[in-house]
């Protein structure tokens, strides 16, 4: 995608928004520099062989070659206009010319070339693909909000193995933008709350949404405006006050995550014995050694018990109709269609969690 840090809006019918960027290795203008910079280098290297040469050039005007003619040559030779008042004259000079100045020339105008191509054929193919791109998202993870716990968020889905070419992040600092570029996010600086913004990335045909505003009252509006344009897509957001995970779950989120209540799971685990926040620590990260995986029930599952069923890991609950059922309940003993399960599995080697979900293409 296209970088650029200006906030000119593209038009879509009536809408207007920021468009998606993704990150490029050099910045623009950073490259415009370097290549004119070498091709100042390229033409001062040929002035001083010139230079050096003088003698092997004559001037048809007035006999002499001053340093003004030297650089008049060098410009009209490395633009090959050639104008014929000043010419070499000697084997050295024009083997000189052969030899060095031509080289040079073809390299000068390569670079010229190249800079047209990147700056105004292949830029605008980049804006236009990208747009493309972004009118036809599909089952890609919306994070709106870049913070710290949308940052931790991001990295983990990548450690997972999650495309981050697959990732969208919306916020309104333009810094937090740039560190998700620089993990190969797409990115969007836009007002999260704002319908247009959200149906800009196609919030409707997103695999999930994860919310992380900073504050409580923006992360519960944010959630309403996604459930309403969305309203089949799960939402995870993160609340910091207890008082708010209630008010969360009527907005619409499907998970509502405390930051401080978990926190405080931890220090209560550590306080009933020295490995349980451990292993609460190691369950919450992809670089554990055990991983926490949710999936649908398979069809050849379907009629077994959840030990059965879960082969390779331990199946610790399902969810039939969004009721929560425990391994050792009567409704474990026979899974039906539409169930989902949680199961704890090992980590794979690479880190990754154990599921059998293959990355976003």
């Amino acid at each position: 995608m296209a970088r650029s840090h200006n906030r000119d809006l593209r038009k879509v019918g009536k809408r207007r928004f920021a468009p998606l960027r993704r990150a490029v290795n050099i910045p623009v203008w950073g490259d415009l520099f370097i290549r004119l910079g070498l091709a100042v280098f390229l033409i001062f290297i040929v002035v001083m062989i010139h230079w050096w040469d003088r003698e092997g050039l004559v001037d048809n005007l007035d006999g002499h070659v001053s340093f003004l003619d030297v650089i008049y040559f060098t410009m009209i030779s490395i633009t090959t206009t050639g104008f014929g008042d000043i010419a070499p004259i000697s084997d050295q000079a024009r083997l000189v010319e052969a030899l060095i100045v031509t080289p040079v020339r073809f390299a000068v105008l390569f670079i010229f070339v190249g800079t047209a191509y990147n700056f105004l054929i292949k830029r605008s193919w980049e804006k236009f693909r990208m747009a493309r791109i972004q009118d036809q998202l599909s089952d890609h993870v919306v994070v709106l909000g870049f913070g710290v716990s949308g940052a931790e968020a991001v990295g983990e889905l990548i450690e997972r193995g999650t495309d981050p070419a697959c990732i969208v992040v919306m916020d309104m600092n333009e810094e937090r933008l740039e560190q998700a570029e620089a993990l190969g996010c797409n990115v969007i600086e836009a007002d999260a709350s704002r319908d247009e913004n959200l149906e800009a990335v196609r919030i409707s045909q997103a695999q999930t949404v994860l919310v992380s505003a900073g504050r409580d009252d923006a992360s519960i509006l944010i959630v309403l405006t996604v459930r309403h344009l969305a309203p089949k897509v799960p939402i995870s957001v993160v609340v910091r006050a207890a008082d708010n995970e209630l008010l969360a779950r009527q907005a619409g989120a499907d998970n509502v995550i405390n930051p401080v209540r978990f926190t405080g799971l931890l220090l209560a685990g550590s306080a009933r014995g020295a490995h349980i926040a451990d292993y609460l620590g190691d369950l919450a990260s992809v670089t554990g050694r055990v991983q926490l995986v949710e999936r649908e029930v398979r069809q050849e599952e379907i009629g077994k018990s959840l030990t059965e069923a879960c082969s390779g890991g331990r199946g610790l609950r399902i969810y039939r109709n969004g009721v929560a059922c425990g391994f050792w309940e009567n409704e474990a003993d026979c899974l039906q269609a539409g169930d989902i399960i949680v199961e704890i599995k090992p980590a794979d080697i690479d880190g990754r969690d154990g599921n059998d979900a293959k990355p976003e293409d």
